[in-house]
């Protein structure tokens, strides 16, 4: 089980301040198992973890195989829920430059349709040159700009290399079971596609093909992931203030009415940072509305403390921490000795890495805590497959709970549209002239 470390908050906090609020988030726990709260209809990711494997995934097992054999390249296209998932969990696993000496039958894994950058695509068609390569394209309708820009331009360059038929055999969709344009188009061409349930919202489907098959082809144990998912499912149920859910979703609601705004989401790890992303989507958009919302930031410490260190510890008192922490790995660093010790380090010979980067983490909440910025940590354990499929689901229900204690509907996102009306005005799409 995850730990939620709540210690370093009572200088911001009190005890009697967390156990008054002990039937509000009941009743927000209450509201989303039951289904009972705005949003209902998108719950159906509540559903996902399981034990054994169904139909649906043994489809996606086999499909990724085939793309690690006859592929040195797997390029995902998608954008915001449809590739932050499966970007977080692989680089949290296999770390920020997983891709480095990857090939057939271990394929490098690239994204795409995220971004509008000319100059990210050029790099994209140079790293393709050269290389059998499958798409993946996850998208729920096969409109949205940037995707379809992107898969527009990948399939054609299947077609050039490959032909039709053997583009059509490289191409998997994972979109909407009856409707949309990406459904008809895999339909029409005969694509390998996936369902992404309409009941779970994009920045919900992780747990479904959405982020199992790009997981699964880069060699993510996808079933100890939905394993691991179950057993959030089964442990984070409890109904007192024993379930760390409870403690995160309460103190960050009670951290917002006093005044704390912004929450800094950050590891330890660098392999954390696409981990950091999905998470400050999964909040951002479900309770940024009606006014209300905590601002979520994330970080990479050591390194962003030389950046960001100086207005954390100094600059205005509107913010929080939440830590997230993993134990040490097996393989552990040693640190040598230099007899004319120039840089001065002889003092941790024969000390861990492992070791400096946990008095790294007590100094830092020692000095922030000390400075009125208080700090949740959240005790994750051994980082694995199991693990992460437990804290993506964790991190759901938290989300959940928390933004049915702040009031408003945490599965809807009516501010995203806003901008694309705009763009679509001025690139003269039908439809959009006024």
């Amino acid at each position: 089980m995850i730990k939620v470390d709540i210690s370093n908050v009572w200088g911001q906090l009190s005890l009697p301040n967390l156990l008054a609020m002990e039937n509000e988030v009941a009743a927000a726990h209450a509201t989303l198992m039951d289904g009972t709260g705005e949003g209902n209809d998108f719950l159906g990711w509540l559903n996902l973890p399981t034990r054994e494997p169904t139909e649906e995934i043994t489809r996606i097992l086999k499909s990724a195989e085939k793309i690690r054999s006859d592929s040195d390249v797997c390029v995902v296209v998608g954008i915001g829920g449809s590739y932050l998932g499966p970007r977080a969990a692989i680089e949290l696993l296999q770390g920020p430059n997983h891709n480095i000496g990857k090939g057939k039958g271990n394929p490098q894994i690239f994204f795409a349709g995220n971004g509008l950058s000319t100059r990210h695509w050029n790099e994209l068609m140079r790293l393709l040159e050269n290389k059998d390569f499958s798409v993946i394209v996850i998208s729920k309708s096969g409109t949205t700009t940037e995707p379809a820009i992107a898969f527009r331009g990948l399939r054609w360059l299947l077609e050039r290399k490959y032909g039709t038929d053997e583009a059509n055999r490289r191409i998997y969709a994972v979109t909407d079971p009856g409707k949309g344009a990406l459904r008809q188009m895999a339909t029409e061409e005969g694509w390998e596609s996936f369902v992404i349930p309409p009941s779970a919202g994009g920045r919900f489907s992780v747990l479904t093909p959405v982020g199992l098959l790009p997981m699964a082809v880069a060699g993510v144990d996808i079933m100890a992931m939905l394993n691991g998912a179950m057993d959030a499912k089964e442990e984070y149920d409890l109904r007192s203030f024993e379930n760390p859910v409870w403690q995160y979703a309460a103190v960050r609601n009670l951290m917002y009415r006093n005044g704390k705004a912004m929450e800094i989401f950050e590891s330890y790890e660098p392999g954390f940072k696409m981990f950091g992303g999905w998470w400050q989507q999964l909040f951002g958009e479900s309770e940024g509305k009606d006014g209300k919302g905590i601002f979520p930031v994330t970080a990479e410490f050591t390194a962003d403390l030389h950046s960001l260190g100086q207005m954390i510890q100094s600059g205005e008192r509107n913010i929080f921490e939440t830590m997230v922490r993993f134990d040490a790995p097996k393989q552990i660093y040693t640190i040598g000795g230099d007899y004319k010790n120039l840089d001065g380090l002889n003092y941790l010979e024969g000390k861990t890495l492992d070791f400096v980067d946990e008095k790294a983490y007590l100094g830092t909440v020692a000095a922030h805590v000390d400075g009125g910025v208080p700090v949740i940590t959240m005790e994750c354990g051994e980082l694995n497959d199991r693990k992460v499929g437990e804290m993506f689901f964790f991190l759901e229900l938290c989300c959940g709970v928390s933004a049915y204690i702040l009031g408003v509907n945490p599965f809807n996102q009516p501010g995203v549209e806003l901008y694309k009306r705009n763009m679509f005005h001025l690139l003269g799409k039908p439809g959009y002239e006024k």
